[in-house]
């Protein structure tokens, strides 16, 4: 067993234990150096990924499938129709939005009615006696699950104890908001373009999981909103499962790499995170 980085708890013999279904977005808008994405940093003292800097999103909630989205949202996007899904695709979409709402006071609604100062109050009024539905139909407001964009699905290593089934969703951001972290389960939020985030994670100045490195390096190259959809849009969206590898350096590989037990290639980069001074950082197998 060993704890290389972000607190993991990775034992390649453990017997793996089931992933819990997850949803996050990369809520993106136009900046002046670039495309940028709405980033949190987790509470250091969360007991998964403390202190690390994400996109907002978290597990889906049983609430999150009830009848009652049928009228409060529209139709989800096709998403993930390549293979068996742990939810319908309108659930996690209306997780997703949840947990966006919730940790960066980012929603997506119909007719695009909700400015910053009400997403902020929104949120405020949501807690164990009023759901976000509820929260919506006295609004008079439906979620704009059609907003979302699959970008990719990422699995939990089996070696790891807590183990996460994510859909990451693209999202333009709406008009009128600006985001801001709960400042609980979050520490902060911010705005960065992607290489600028890539830049302190490389400075050591931020901790990165691995996905979500991959989700900025993928998007890195994107001049646009446009650009970063079109990046999406080529995604498989098949289920990356990293896979770990004891040795010196320790060694996350993915899909494709010749550690990996399944051969097919699921995502465009480097097919390996390889532990380099406390940083689990992106690098192709040696030939």
């Amino acid at each position: 067993m060993t704890r290389p980085a972000l607190g993991l708890d990775l034992d390649p013999g453990r017997t793996p234990s089931a992933p819990t279904p997850a949803a996050t977005v990369l809520v993106l808008r136009p900046g002046a150096r670039g495309v940028e994405v709405f980033c949190i940093e987790r509470h250091p003292k969360s007991p998964f990924m403390g202190g690390v800097v994400a996109f907002p999103g978290g597990k889906l909630d049983p609430a999150d499938a009830a009848e009652a989205w049928a009228e409060l949202a529209n139709e989800p996007p096709g998403a993930f129709p390549a293979c068996e899904l742990p939810a319908s695709p309108r659930t996690i979409a209306v997780a997703a939005c949840r947990e966006t709402l919730e940790e960066a006071a980012l929603l997506p609604v119909e007719g695009g009615r909700l400015a910053h100062d009400d997403a902020l109050s929104l949120r405020a009024e949501l807690g164990p006696s009023a759901a976000l539905g509820d929260v919506l139909r006295r609004r008079g407001l439906r979620l704009d699950l059609s907003a979302l964009c699959p970008f990719a699905r990422w699995v939990t290593p089996e070696a790891e104890p807590r183990r996460y089934d994510t859909f990451f969703f693209l999202l333009r951001a709406p008009e009128g908001q600006e985001g801001a972290s709960d400042l609980g389960e979050t520490t902060r939020g911010f705005w960065a373009t992607p290489d600028e985030i890539i830049a302190r994670f490389e400075g050591g100045q931020l901790t990165l999981a691995p996905p979500t490195l991959r989700c900025l390096e993928l998007l890195s190259g994107a001049a646009s909103v446009d650009d970063a959809f079109a990046v999406a849009a080529r995604q498989s969206l098949l289920p990356v499962c990293p896979h770990f590898v004891a040795g010196e350096p320790p060694l996350i590989v993915l899909p494709g790499d010749p550690a990996h037990p399944v051969a097919e290639r699921r995502v465009e980069g480097p097919l390996r995170f390889v532990l380099r001074d406390g940083r689990f950082v992106s690098e192709e197998a040696p030939i």
